[in-house]
């Protein structure tokens, strides 16, 4: 299995009219919860619309987002699939619940946090 982060980005869903968002955080959570009887989810959130405070190698930290960042992320899910065309079925289901695009990337297997994880699990 594969995971994959299904994100939108913060102001996306800024069309939607206060009167609409019940509706909207009831077909959230439904697909939420269809994710979750199938197995597929990991974890989700959205943002708190706010801006990014930016740690660097040094230990500064600074208001961010940088100055050449357009877009930031205003919620995401992480779904573990078997393909791609499954996480971009999940992220289709997840757009019309939020009524925004969502945008679909594959995470990179990192084999010896899978093991630390195993270790952990074992104690």
């Amino acid at each position: 299995m594969t995971q994959y982060l299904i994100s939108f980005n913060d102001g996306a869903m800024d069309h939607i009219p206060d009167e609409d968002w019940d509706d909207v955080g009831k077909a959230a959570h439904a697909v939420v919860q269809e994710a979750v009887n199938a197995g597929v989810w990991v974890f989700g959130a959205g943002l708190e619309r706010q801006r990014a405070s930016i740690v660097a190698t040094d230990g500064m930290v600074t208001d961010g987002p940088y100055p050449e960042t357009k877009e930031v992320i205003g919620g995401f899910t992480v779904v573990d699939v078997a393909s791609r065309e499954e996480a971009l079925a999940w992220a289709a289901k997840t757009a019309v619940a939020c009524r925004c695009a969502q945008e679909v990337r594959e995470l990179m297997p990192d084999p010896e946090t899978d093991a630390m994880l195993r270790q952990a699990d074992r104690r």
